[in-house]
């Protein structure tokens, strides 16, 4: 018998309709796992944020006023896609990916993380992953988003590198948006005249991967958007 790569669980369950179809989409996580995804869909802010979700307050045109504000400084991201709302199930889920050194973990989103993807970019895109530092890749042993964007079953290139280690899920929100450039093009002839999707495992703020598309843009890429597991 398979067990939840999540829960550990044996896989006893009924079998209905949804089941088998979540069976035959994923093998390796069960129906009480998968319930608790809130996987994103509808209508989009090009943040990927859901605008079903969000209080009409915070968004005009449909756009989330993050983006507006983003607008006014010229964003360097055309968009981003991601695929899962970052609930306290999610929260879980990727501490246990990224900071316990669950590698595993990856495969319980392999299938809708492929599928969408291609529904999203094209295959010209060059796929490029958030680096960490190497204080970071240490500590964790691997890269989340580097086994992310190999998931994807095309050719990834590891072209920036962190300029300094700092986390930023340690620092406050307007910390974040005053960021200074964390990151630089290692090799800047293989990104000129291409269009990028940046792969990490959250989107926060957005400032992370709009300093990643900044660097991205200086150094000769024509666009940058990103594709991220979950949104926050």
């Amino acid at each position: 018998m398979t067990s939840c790569l999540i829960c550990h669980d044996v896989m006893r369950n009924v079998p209905t309709w949804r089941f088998l179809i979540q069976q035959a989409e994923n093998e390796q996580i069960c129906a009480d796992c998968t319930e608790k995804f809130e996987l994103i869909s509808g209508d989009t802010c090009r943040c990927g944020r859901s605008l079903f979700l969000l209080e009409a307050v915070y968004q005009e045109n449909g756009q989330c006023l993050d983006c507006k504000r983003w607008e006014e400084g010229g964003d360097a991201l055309t968009k981003n896609v991601s695929l899962y709302t970052y609930n306290e199930w999610m929260k879980d889920v990727i501490a246990t990916f990224k900071f316990r050194g669950d590698y595993k973990l990856r495969e319980a989103f392999r299938v809708k993380w492929i599928n969408v993807y291609q529904q999203s970019f094209l295959p010209s895109h060059l796929v490029v992953p958030i680096p960490l530092s190497a204080k970071r890749l240490y500590e964790r042993g691997f890269n989340q988003a580097e086994a992310l964007g190999e998931m994807l079953g095309i050719k990834t290139k590891n072209v920036l590198t962190r300029l300094h280690s700092e986390k930023q899920s340690k620092r406050s929100r307007n910390q974040r948006l005053q960021s200074e450039q964390i990151f630089s093009v290692l090799t800047p002839g293989a990104v000129q005249g291409m269009s990028i999707v940046l792969i990490d495992d959250i989107y926060t703020t957005g400032t992370t991967v709009r300093l990643a598309a900044r660097s991205l843009l200086e150094a000769g890429a024509t666009e940058v958007a990103s594709y991220t597991l979950a949104r926050g």
